[in-house]
């Protein structure tokens, strides 16, 4: 099987202790392709849902990474580290213990819309450099806070006497979840790390659906490596479907509008996105648009051949 015939989305269980960087090294080594990468960055301490996008699907990565995500994210009370969480360096501790009562109502607080200060020991770039080559240096710089929502923000389990606990979180892109725990460390008076994540599902991804080293390896001994490839349209499953005619296929392969008349099923709202298809073959995702001259028509809005 020549790699050149993969092309789609891998979903693979990230183990604890491997970057984002890293498993897409270890399957560029395995798929013998180069053309792979990633969409939305763990940390080497979390597991679960990371989307690889392999061949011409690399091109929707980004899309990917925009997506809200889901976790289960374990905590402990009574100290911080410099990194939020249990890899980092402690840099307090605390003699005050939480009842779960005050536990719940303090995450409360952190449900809706918000902003978030990136924390240190991340990958924002701030002036040009990225904030974790900073803190490594022993520096700390101002950071802006960012807009992110908190969809859930639910208590499953909290023991009082060991003060550890688990939150699942369903957060907007860009939202760190350890800094959610070292926030409600604050928020409860004393001090918080994460000491587990992982994420349970990454848009329409869920953690069921992800594969492992062994599986991927397996299947490229076997031939059966497409078969655990998801197609790129899997990634934009919420936009309505458009079927081109001939000639709006025609039109959009070099770039043309596409009115009305040669797209089935275009929605009649001015800046939706929509999965665009010519004879079952997703071509694109479209967006509609006013036209100059009065009325709709379809553009490309990213093109993934």
């Amino acid at each position: 099987m020549q790699s050149a015939e993969l092309n789609g989305i891998l979903l693979m269980d990230k183990p604890q202790g491997f970057t984002s960087h890293d498993v897409v090294a270890k399957l560029r080594g395995i798929l013998h392709t180069r053309k792979i990468g990633h969409g939305g960055t763990l940390d080497p301490l979390a597991t679960g849902v990371l989307p690889v996008f392999v061949g011409g699907a690399t091109k929707a990565a980004d899309f990917a990474a925009a997506q809200d995500k889901e976790y289960v994210a374990g905590f402990t009370l009574g100290y911080n580290t410099d990194t939020q969480d249990a890899t980092g360096e402690t840099l307090q501790t605390s003699g005050k213990r939480a009842a779960r009562e005050a536990v719940e109502r303090a995450l409360a607080q952190f449900r809706g819309p918000q902003r978030q200060v990136p924390p240190m020991y991340s990958a924002v770039k701030v002036n040009g450099q990225k904030l974790y080559d900073l803190a490594r240096k022993g520096k700390e710089v101002e950071r802006p806070a960012r807009d992110i929502i908190v969809h859930e923000a639910t208590l499953l389990d909290f023991d009082e006497a060991a003060q550890q606990g688990t939150l699942r979180l369903a957060v907007s892109k860009g939202t760190y979840v350890r800094t959610i725990v070292n926030d409600l460390g604050e928020a409860l008076g004393t001090l918080a790390v994460m000491h587990s994540l992982t994420r349970t599902r990454s848009g329409a991804y869920a953690l069921d659906q992800c594969r492992s080293f062994d599986e991927v390896e397996r299947a490229m001994q076997d031939g059966t490596m497409p078969q655990l490839l998801l197609p790129t349209d899997s990634l934009f499953l919420k936009h309505p479907a458009v079927q081109l005619t001939g000639e709006g296929a025609e039109r959009i392969a070099r770039g043309a509008v596409v009115f009305p008349r040669q797209a089935h099923g275009l929605p009649e709202q001015a800046g939706t996105l929509c999965r665009v298809y010519h004879e079952g073959r997703f071509l694109m995702l479209g967006q509609v648009r006013t036209l100059n001259k009065g009325g709709l028509g379809l553009f490309v809005y990213k093109n993934f051949h």
